[in-house]
């Protein structure tokens, strides 16, 4: 094996990575269309994260959470696949835990997986039910502090834990004041 020297001036220093976090939309991506997928990609690509982790659930998951009929998991899953091969784009991981697991997973344990595996910060791409949902859990205030939501669009009626952290999160396509 041969090494290729490279000489660089005395003081050089690389430049900082442009790219940095992980923007996770976590849903059971059942009523989710490949217009509200695109918006999560553009959003994580004007944001410059590193990687965009869609998160299915599991049907186990979405049925405790929300009692709501859904398709497979397995069917889910190979839809977000074939979305991800037809836009061709190398950042945009399909997250396989649930799929493994096949039963439900609550969301304390996929927040742990999430920031065990992918870079911080985490920022999580939530529809407003959603956000609504993650903001009636008892561990709601242990999370949002570690880390940021984007909603898909502005909630008509946010939750009380939701309102008290308004300054942890922001609707997609928002001004920013540069936190990713």
């Amino acid at each position: 094996m041969t090494r290729e020297i490279q000489h660089v001036p005395y003081g050089y220093e690389p430049p900082p990575e442009q790219r940095k976090g992980t923007l996770v939309f976590y849903d059971s991506f059942e009523k989710i269309s490949d217009y509200e997928l695109m918006a999560a990609a553009k959003e994580a690509t004007d944001r410059q994260f590193t990687k965009l982790v869609l998160y299915p659930l599991h049907e186990q998951t979405v049925r405790r959470m929300s009692k709501e009929p859904v398709q497979p998991y397995h069917k889910r899953e190979d839809r977000l696949h074939e979305w991800k091969r037809e836009q061709g784009r190398s950042f945009i991981t399909v997250e396989a835990l649930e799929g493994k697991r096949k039963k439900y997973t609550p969301l304390d344990s996929a927040l742990r997986h999430i920031a065990e595996v992918y870079p911080s910060p985490l920022f999580l791409y939530l529809t407003p039910e959603m956000a609504n949902q993650f903001a009636s859990f008892s561990s709601f205030e242990e999370w949002i502090v570690k880390l940021r939501l984007i909603l898909s669009e502005s909630p008509s009626a946010a939750h009380p834990r939701l309102l008290k952290y308004r300054h942890r999160w922001n609707v997609a396509g928002e001004e920013r004041k540069g936190e990713a």
